[in-house]
């Protein structure tokens, strides 16, 4: 059988879209002929503290800290599968994890509410392994108990998003909304959406 361990984190600097790797160390007890891998990832948010400028950011999320004992449930991070090749011993495979700067999705909101400190990711495997013992091919399925925690940094994820969007953020709108925003824009004559946006801010304030 197998053991997995997660053993540091890197934001890609020329991937098309924000992308972390994630380095996985997989130790066997004989010689892997190749395992189809399947990775669960999650982030625990109860397994951090926060200050209270994030305990704010992320209301939306958990809502006031007096219920965070029931509110701060785990957050489903991505689904991932890879081929790792033949080893004897152990073994390093880089495990892509894509993101989204999407605001209106959770984890996004999470990892923007943060100031710093780590991200607690529980990893959990599924999948098939393939072995050779006395020359003989054995297939076996990797079983649900198989796991790995990993203290994710926050800056590698705000690294990855500003390799793609420096000091950017994604809002999704309706088309109707867009639409409006696009009128007011040209009655205006704003340059920019970033303009459209602070004169609304204004004429609220």
């Amino acid at each position: 059988m197998v053991a997995f361990d997660c053993v540091g984190a890197r934001a890609e600097r020329y991937a098309v879209a924000p992308t972390m790797t994630l380095e996985l160390r997989i130790t066997g007890e004989a010689r892997v002929e190749a395992i189809a891998l399947r990775c669960q990832i999650r982030i625990e948010p109860n397994r951090r503290r926060y200050n209270t400028s994030e305990g704010e950011r992320l209301h939306d999320l958990f809502g006031t800290p007096d219920r965070w004992a029931d509110t701060l449930k785990p957050l489903q991070l991505a689904n991932l599968s890879v081929m790792v090749p033949s080893f004897t011993g152990s073994t390093t495979v880089d495990l892509p994890l894509p993101l989204t700067y999407d605001m209106e999705i959770a984890t996004t909101k999470y990892f923007q509410g943060l100031d710093d400190g780590v991200v607690p990711l529980l990893l959990l495997f599924s999948g098939t392994i393939f072995t050779s013992v006395e020359g003989r091919l054995r297939v076996e399925q990797i079983p649900w108990s198989k796991e790995a925690t990993h203290p994710l940094p926050v800056k590698v994820w705000r690294e990855a998003v500003d390799i793609n969007f420096p000091n950017s953020a994604w809002l999704p709108l309706h088309r109707e909304t867009l639409e409006k925003l696009r009128t007011y824009k040209t009655r205006n004559s704003l340059p920019t959406w970033e303009s459209v946006l602070e004169a609304l801010l204004k004429t609220e304030e």
